[in-house]
């Protein structure tokens, strides 16, 4: 009687959901982009552990916005499906500093060989300088290479 009251509620409970990943590359002479996350799949396939690093080469940005990382909590906006890969992430400065911050955006479309996906990147980098004047805007952008499992 056990043995069929476990296989009954094994039946009830259906497929295991599985988790995956989601990986994004770019490389070129304006920045380096690296993007790495765990997937859910199911009810919006949601990220975790989610890290991003920037690099942005170049003098004409301050050191702190130049090289930023990111978390869970940066991840603005995030779309996948079948065909389209979209993900938006946005990081302000530390407090103590102008108001300064780093926004990037991934739009990606699904490519030849299955679970890659390739786009552009776009990185807005925003630095109040001293406060006091208008700030100063840099936008980079550039191709960008994802694989999802």
């Amino acid at each position: 009687m056990r043995m069929v009251l476990i296989v009954g509620a094994l039946a009830i409970a259906g497929p295991v959901q599985a988790s995956g990943g989601l990986n994004c590359e770019a490389k070129d002479k304006a920045a380096e982009l690296s993007i790495s996350s765990g997937i859910t799949r199911g009810m919006g396939s949601p990220l975790f552990n989610f890290n991003g690093d920037v690099r942005v080469a170049g003098k004409k940005v301050a050191a702190d916005l130049a090289r930023t990382t990111f978390g869970d909590d940066h991840v603005a906006q995030y779309w996948l499906d079948g065909e389209d890969l979209r993900l938006v992430l946005y990081r302000e400065r530390d407090a103590g500093k102008p108001h300064g911050y780093v926004e990037v955006t991934i739009l990606a479309n699904a490519a030849g060989e299955e679970n890659t996906f390739a786009g552009d990147y776009a990185i807005t980098i925003y630095d109040g300088v001293d406060g006091t004047s208008e700030g100063r805007t840099v936008n980079l952008g550039g191709r960008v290479d994802c694989f999802v499992e």
